[in-house]
This record gives structure tokens, sequence and C-alpha cells, in this order.
């Protein structure tokens, strides 16, 4: 019998977000989750527990403290960790994983998988040839997080074929429950209809906009942000200025992001960029209905029959498509369809099954 393979997914930074999410789903499902390590280039755990603790209960994680900029030390340090953790295969994510952990696998010996998760950054020319010439010279096998962002590396990196792998959610844990339960548990007003957003507050997910949008909704609609970042007090200031303080509910970072789902009736994204986002799909599989602006994959998360893809950078598509749900929206009959849809598609055993077979060269 074969021994089972051991693996380091290696992230840039272990903060909330979708490819983070990611690694450590791929960690918590694995067949042997014993043999799976998670290794972030940046920061320091004590650190990373203060924003994000769910990391507190984590086994094999290891921080690398990176220090900013091009950092000839952290390649030493990360190809003498996977010899010490036997690794065999290492599955990077975004471009700064790519190139140490290429490199440094190169160095250990080590097989080397590598998720693209953005189609946009390869827009960028500098961007676009460091990752074409990591592709040709450290020759990871390549899998895109959708048919778009394949399509844009078949377009941008001529020779180059990926895989396509969709990203994948736990249907187990992102299932529908009780609504009022999860309003009183986040101190959220019930008997009223609330738009969710679950995303960093970064200009690159527009909250400012979904907000002027939300400011144009009746007034008994509710409004439900979870996170954290940058822009959190310009938003909160947008708010006041919008007199929506009563309205408006920052809620911080939430480890339970189940509860969150089952408290609001509509999620949105109002993204100028994204990938494939995990947060539409798990809301999805929790019965609730999604707006998206339609960019990156995100087309490719949304079911068709009961969410709705509008132009990015749109206040008037926005509020449309939101009024639109709140009018007909929120029914048992779309709420099933987006879960089947999620269930279908983009569930997480799915989405393990086939990196295994990637990481041992078997066809996904």
């Amino acid at each position: 019998m074969t021994a089972p393979l051991i693996v380091a997914q290696i992230v840039q930074h272990l903060a909330p977000g979708g490819i983070e999410t990611m690694a450590l789903d791929l960690q918590r499902k694995a067949e042997y989750p014993e043999n799976v390590h998670i290794i972030s280039l940046e920061g320091k755990l004590s650190e990373a527990v203060k924003h994000w603790s769910r990391l507190q209960k984590l086994e094999r994680v290891h921080f690398l403290t990176k220090p900013p900029g091009l950092s000839f030390s952290t390649i030493t340090k990360l190809s003498q960790l996977l010899r010490q953790l036997n690794i065999d295969v290492i599955h990077t994510h975004h471009v700064g994983p790519l190139l140490y952990g290429g490199i440094a696998a190169k160095l250990a010996g080590c097989g080397h998988v590598h998720t693209e998760h953005d189609a946009w950054h390869l827009n960028n020319q500098k961007r676009r040839w460091l990752v074409a010439a990591c592709f040709h010279l450290l020759k990871p096998s390549v899998a895109a997080d959708a048919e778009l962002v394949a399509t844009s590396i078949r377009q941008h990196i001529p020779l180059f074929t990926p895989s396509v792998i969709l990203n994948g959610i736990d249907t187990d844990k992102f299932q529908p429950s009780n609504q009022v339960t999860a309003r009183m548990n986040l101190n959220l007003p019930t008997g009223v209809p609330i738009i969710g957003c679950a995303a960093r507050f970064t200009e690159v997910k527009c909250h400012n906009l979904l907000i002027h949008a939300f400011s144009k909704l009746p007034e008994n609609t509710h409004l439900a942000l979870a996170g954290g970042g940058e822009l959190e007090h310009e938003l909160r200031s947008l708010t006041t200025r919008l007199n929506l303080e009563e309205r408006i509910h920052f809620l911080g970072v939430i480890d339970d992001m189940p509860n969150f789902y089952h408290a609001i009736d509509i999620f949105c994204l109002a993204s100028k960029k994204e990938g494939l986002p995990l947060s539409p799909l798990e809301a999805q599989a929790c019965q609730r209905v999604v707006v998206m602006t339609d960019v990156g994959g995100c087309r490719e998360a949304v079911d068709p029959d009961s969410g709705i893809l509008i132009k990015a950078g749109s206040t008037q598509e926005l509020e449309a498509a939101l009024k639109t749900q709140l009018t007909s929206g929120i029914n048992p009959q779309k709420q099933k369809s987006a879960r089947n849809f999620v269930a279908n598609h983009c569930n997480l055993e799915r989405m393990t099954r086939q990196y295994n077979n990637l990481y041992s060269g078997r066809p996904i």
C-alpha cells in the first residue's frame, strides 16, 4: 500500500479570506489531516490569532515571518522546513507563494501544485511576466479555480493549459438553520429583511457602492457587514453622513459564518475584481439568494435560477437588483435552488478529491 502524501499548503498570510479558508478546509477535509501542513510566508501565530481565532485550535501551522520586499532568507528557511517536515508536495496559492514555494520546492525535491485564484492580475504586464516565468521555469501543476481564470491563463501565457478545479465549500457545515436564533446571536433585528456582505473592508470590495445603493432601499431594510479592514473608519463615516447608523450593522470578523448567513435574507458582493469567491457559495448553501457583480469567476459561483448578476460599478443596477430580490427572491423555491446549485457543482468533497488526484499525478 502506498503511503499517503505529506502536503504543505502555502499562503502569503493567514488572515480571514477566501484563499486562506480554502487552505484550512483542504487540511480539515483531507483523508489524512495529520499529513497536511499550512505554511504562511508572513506574520506570526500570535498576531494572526488576534484577527482570526479559528487559528488558535489548529495544528501543523507554520509562520516564516517574511520581511517586506524580496527575501532570499525566506526561500532558504522554507526549503529547510519542507525537508524537516518530509513534504512530498507543496500547494501554493497566489503569486508570492508561487515564487517562494516553487524555488524552495525545487531545492527540497518536492512536487508542486499551484492554484490561480484570479484572472484580473494577469492584465498587469509585470505580474504576467513573473507568473509566466514561474510556470515555465518551476513547472508546477497548475489549477485554475474557475473556467474564466483558465481562459485568462491560456490567453496571457501561451503553451500553458491549466486544469480547472472549481472552489468548493462544506455543505454539511453550511446548511439552513433558524433565522430568528441567528439574529439573536448577532443582536440583529427580527421581522425585517436583512442584506448581508462578508468581505474585507478594502477598496476592491466596493462597500461604499453597496452602502450608497442600500440608502435607496425601503427604510425597513437593514444591512449587516461582516469583516474588517483599513476602510472601516471611512465606511462608518459614510454610514453616519447618510444617516444610516440604525440600519447598518458592523459585525466585525465573525468566526461562526454559518450563523451570519442564517441571519440574513440576501447576500451581496459589489466587488470590482474577484476570482471565484467562497462567500456566495457559503451563503447559497445556507439557502440565501445572492446579488453579485459579474466579474472574475462570479458567474460560475451564482445559481442562475435564484441569483442576480450585475455590471460592476453601477449603483443603479445594484439598487435595482437588491429591490428585485427583496420583492421576489426571498421564497422557499429560490432558496432551495441556491443550495442545490452549490451541492451539485461546488462542494468541498469534490474539490478535495480533485486536488488529491493532482497531488498524486492522477487525472482529476
